[in-house]
């Protein structure tokens, strides 16, 4: 088993997407030990190290390169996605910029239509929002990191993304404690599921 964990938010340790994607991490990689698989991951902090926005050169490089060889060889990807203003960290996105690659995780066909060539993987991203903002919520309009990421994904081919989300973690401490607990359980019961 192959995993990329990808973090992108800027709040290093004091991060809830960081904690949650590595919580998905140690479950994932206990699991396959349980069952005698190898895991094998392969991290990617975006926030530490980040990639630059996208160019036309860039295409060629190095980095860009590498980050693309990353996600093909990956049979899960786990994503640290916190919410900033509405949307996903501009890191993140410049990552997102390197693996939608026309001929090597989608491609158009004959007729214009798009077919995505990356539908094998497994995508669980963990999000943290301030506030709330999911279904039923009056600021669910405003929502477009979930969205944006379940639409990203769908175009190359993965069908089902799965949502670890932690929100309202602004709205007090202990609002915050709570969210975060239901996450992991989130986590926990999300990864018994498919074992």
């Amino acid at each position: 088993m192959t995993i990329l964990h990808i973090d992108s938010a800027i709040t290093g340790e004091h991060s809830a997407s960081r904690e949650l994607s590595a919580a998905i991490v140690r479950e994932l990689t206990a699991e396959a030990d349980r069952s005698g698989r190898s895991p094998q991951v392969t991290y990617r902090d975006l926030a530490a190290q980040p990639l630059p926005h996208l160019t036309l050169p860039a295409f060629g490089e190095a980095d860009s390169q590498a980050v693309l060889a990353e996600f093909k060889a990956a049979d899960t990807v786990v994503i640290g996605a916190p919410m900033y203003n509405f949307t996903i960290p501009s890191q993140l996105k410049a990552w997102l910029d390197r693996i939608l690659v026309a001929g090597q995780t989608f491609r158009y066909t004959e007729t214009g239509a798009v077919e995505g060539l990356a539908g094998a993987k497994r995508v669980i991203v963990a999000v943290a929002r301030g506030g709330l903002y999911g279904e039923g919520t009056p600021q669910r309009a405003i929502e477009h990191a979930e969205r944006y990421l379940t639409d990203v994904f769908a175009f190359i081919g993965v069908a089902h993304v799965d949502f670890v989300i932690a929100e309202g973690l602004k709205i007090s401490d202990d609002h915050r404690a709570q969210a975060i607990a239901s996450a992991h359980e989130r986590v926990h019961a999300l990864l018994q599921l498919a074992a």
